[in-house]
């Protein structure tokens, strides 16, 4: 069992920087792929970014490329989001997950891959 706590969300103007923390206890941090997703309201649940256990390979959708980093702090166990340039269509519950998987592929971590464990999400809102 992973439990996972985001925190780091807020009201924030456009242009902004944010940085999301996800804090994870119960087992070994580092046997677990970590994922970040966002929810929009009246949205479904979208794959933002991914890294892998030992944080050499990450993932991003697309239309963040260069404006997110995805991180891990394995001695922390922690993971991080930066989030930079916010803009008000990265309003959304961000939530962190972890699947045991050693594997470093899209498939394995990517927006398919199923994740075990879930965070209750951090809220993040950008007025424009």
């Amino acid at each position: 069992q992973v439990q996972l706590v985001e925190s780091g969300g807020g009201l924030v103007q456009a242009g902004a920087s944010l940085r999301l923390s996800c804090a994870a206890s119960g087992s070994i941090f580092s046997n677990y792929a970590m994922g970040w997703f966002r929810q929009a309201p009246g949205k479904e649940r979208e794959f933002v970014a991914a890294i892998s256990w030992h944080g050499s390979t990450t993932y991003y959708l697309d239309s963040v490329k260069g404006r997110f980093t995805i991180s891990r702090d394995n001695a922390k166990n922690t993971v991080y989001l930066q989030i930079n340039s916010l803009k008000p269509e990265d309003t959304a519950v961000y939530y962190c997950a972890a699947r045991r998987v050693f594997s470093t592929t899209w498939s394995a971590i990517g927006p398919d891959a199923r994740y075990d464990y879930w965070g209750q999400g951090t809220r993040v809102t950008v007025s424009s």
